[in-house]
């Protein structure tokens, strides 16, 4: 048996890189789980990755940022697989400028995916998890769900060049705390991750090339100058960037049975940094 056996999982954010690894990594473990990504191809490839292992997944493809994605998020779930035990927000990118070039475009875009995407859907997440943790006490039952949320050492320490990041991170950070306060009654366990340096496509790049991605049409530059990289590294304790299978692992420890008394509270994933 798996540790998340029969459990339902939404991972935001989950065709490609740490999403993509937190989405196998609960498969793995037992977890039904429904993938998210903008675009459908990279959806459909880690759909086909976790059925493949002998998992179970369905696919909601669809920007987070769209007015009417949260209802189908959750009711993907729903309708699918009948509940709702875990909620991974995980989507979101960087758009990095200094405060005076930054544009309220920028600003607007980070902090809706980050911010309000996530908040929008632990909206539309509540009445699932009341009703069904109404149900389970009734029958005289404590089942414990568990929403993760991705923040950074930038909300918790500032990074120069991330206004728009940073407080989307620090707003989750508060956004975190608030329920664990307010679903405490209902056995949620309302936790966040904050991620230092993880290689990912968005820091693989040099920043000095032309490597950007598609956000709904605008072209975002990504990637980090090779020596800027490597003096990131230098400064970690462990002495390097971590992988995506790694912050996977610390999605993972908050969504275990073992951490059913651990709310409220931000786990620093960064070898050491923080």
């Amino acid at each position: 048996m798996g540790t998340l056996d029969g459990k339902i999982a939404l991972v935001s954010g989950s065709g490609r890189g740490i999403g993509r690894a937190i989405a196998l990594k609960l498969a793995s473990h037992g977890a039904r789980v429904v993938i998210n990504d903008l675009d459908p191809e990279p959806a459909e490839e880690t759909l086909t990755a976790i059925k493949a292992a002998g998992g179970e997944a369905v696919a909601c493809v669809g920007s987070v940022t769209d007015e009417d994605f949260a209802d189908r998020f959750v009711a993907t779930a729903v309708d699918n697989y009948g509940g709702l035990d875990i909620v991974i927000n995980n989507a979101g990118y960087t758009w990095d400028s200094v405060i005076q070039k930054m544009t309220d475009e920028q600003w607007d875009a980070i902090l809706d995916v980050h911010l309000k995407a996530p908040f929008r859907i632990l909206r539309a997440a509540q009445p699932v998890i009341s009703a069904r943790a109404k149900a389970e006490q009734a029958d005289g039952l404590r089942v414990h769900r568990k929403i993760v949320n991705i923040s950074s050492i930038a909300g918790l320490g500032g990074n120069a060049g991330q206004a728009n990041y940073g407080a989307a991170k620090a707003g989750i950070v508060g956004l975190t705390k608030t329920l664990a306060k307010e679903w405490g009654r209902y056995a949620v366990n309302v936790n966040a991750v904050a991620y230092g340096l993880i290689r990912t496509r968005l820091t693989e790049a040099a920043a000095d090339s032309d490597s950007t991605i598609d956000v709904q049409g605008r072209q975002i530059k990504v990637g980090v100058n090779p020596g800027l990289l490597t003096a990131m590294e230098q400064m970690i304790p462990l002495g390097r960037a971590g992988t995506p299978e790694e912050a996977a692992g610390a999605i993972y420890l908050l969504c275990l049975p073992e951490s059913d008394y651990i709310s409220g509270q931000v786990v620093v994933c960064g070898g050491g940094y923080s």
